[in-house]
């Protein structure tokens, strides 16, 4: 998983980071396919309890030591309000630790910082939930070591790093990534999160940092410390401090502390808007009026002359305009200020289901027909290209990003 950071809030704590996993490079380790069932036994509400329960090994402290190579510097993968993320090694059949290479697999090792104000509740959520849950959308959850003073948690490692990193780093030897490729890594994420709505699970941290990457590019969401139970028979809500990211939380939970599954579907708005304009969701770099991503966005949003105005110029010639209307449609309904007027997580990916189909279907269409493909040289509205004879667009190919960054949490 790629390192990264961001500001999240909480109510009665100081502003803080967060870090992520991801890569330079390296094979995946042992990632599961299995889909546990979402049918959850009731929450253990013990620490004990949660520990007896997690299907997690159960690491020591010198082990962990052993596979990170003493943790050394030049393992550090990146660094938060959690603590530290190391890369490691273990044998995939023994899980000891082991020297890179045949028969070893690499881990994200993430060190709990003893002075840290997440601390050991959010490092007991992550075992709570990610120790009953298997799915190929949710980041695996190796093992944890809790040994005197010391809290670690070992996840597979992801290889290309959080979707944050793709989609903001602007390095030269970063390709951006393709449409495609965009909407086919935020169905991932509508799907875990559909695992985890059906399990009752409300997420509460979803952003581009929490998205992460394996070797192929499909797409897993990480970081639970902050996930609850969501609300149970008659119940509407969960009342919680307000806790989250700035810019992705939900306005209403901002406001009340009432937390819903449509304050998850707000939040996967947020994420969906950055991955069509490539911009972040708060960015102070930017002028005052253009700071805040969901602000700015909005009156462009759903207008066939404005949408060319948010959608990432790096993009252009790869999508039709209706496909690029009905993504912001998408995002729209999922940012609408009244919870009720979200659409559920199901009706997410079946909507991104069918816009990753048709791009499909125009993408076959093309080796006959004479699709239209947007191109934005000015602002003026949109413009179209032509396929030129060798079946070519006269626009910038699909590019697909190399493998760099580290795990994130």
């Amino acid at each position: 998983m790629g390192s990264c950071f961001s500001v999240r809030i909480k109510a009665e704590s100081p502003l803080h980071n967060d870090p992520k996993y991801g890569a330079k490079s390296g094979n995946d380790a042992g990632g599961s396919s299995r889909v546990s069932n979402v049918t959850v036994p009731s929450t253990p509400r013990t620490e004990g309890e949660i520990l007896q329960s997690s299907n997690l090994k159960i690491f020591s402290y010198s082990e962990l030591k052993a596979a990170t190579r003493n943790f050394r510097p030049d393992s550090l993968l990146g660094e938060g309000g959690f603590g530290c993320v190391y890369k490691g090694w273990i044998d995939e059949h023994s899980l000891t630790p082991a020297k890179p290479g045949a028969g070893a697999i690499i881990i994200a090792v993430k060190r709990l910082n003893q002075e840290s104000f997440q601390g050991h509740q959010e490092w007991l959520t992550e075992i709570n939930f990610l120790g009953q849950f298997y799915h190929p959308n949710l980041v695996k959850l190796i093992g944890y070591c809790l040994e005197d003073d010391q809290r670690l948690l070992v996840y597979e490692f992801m290889p290309k790093g959080s979707l944050e990193n793709h989609l903001f780093r602007r390095a030269s030897y970063v390709e951006p990534l393709s449409w495609k490729l965009r909407i086919k890594i935020a169905l991932d994420a509508a799907k875990g999160l559909s695992f985890l709505h059906k399990a009752k699970v409300i997420y509460r941290d979803l952003k581009a940092s929490n998205i992460l990457l394996d070797s192929n590019y499909n797409a897993k969401l990480s970081d639970f410390g902050l996930a609850k139970d969501g609300p149970t028979g008659s119940e509407s809500h969960v009342s919680t401090r307000v806790m989250g990211t700035y810019g992705y939380a939900a306005p209403e939970y901002m406001a009340t502390g009432h937390l819903t599954k449509k304050s998850d579907i707000y939040s996967f708005g947020v994420v969906l808007l950055e991955i069509l304009s490539g911009r972040r969701a708060i960015d102070k770099s930017k002028p005052s009026r253009e700071q805040n991503l969901v602000d700015w966005a909005r009156p462009y949003l759903g207008r066939k002359r404005k949408i060319f105005q948010v959608m990432d110029a790096r993009l252009e010639g790869q999508y039709s305009l209706k496909d690029a209307l009905k993504a912001a449609n998408l995002a729209v309904q999922c940012l609408s200020t009244e919870p009720r007027f979200r659409p559920n997580v199901e009706e997410v990916v079946k909507a991104l289901e069918q816009l990753l189909e048709s791009n499909d279907n125009e993408g076959s269409s093309s080796q006959s027909g004479n699709p239209r493909k947007v191109s934005r040289s000015s602002s003026n509205g949109p413009k179209y290209r032509r396929r030129s004879a060798n079946g070519t667009f006269d626009g910038k190919a699909a590019s697909y990003p190399p493998s760099a960054s580290p795990l994130h949490t």
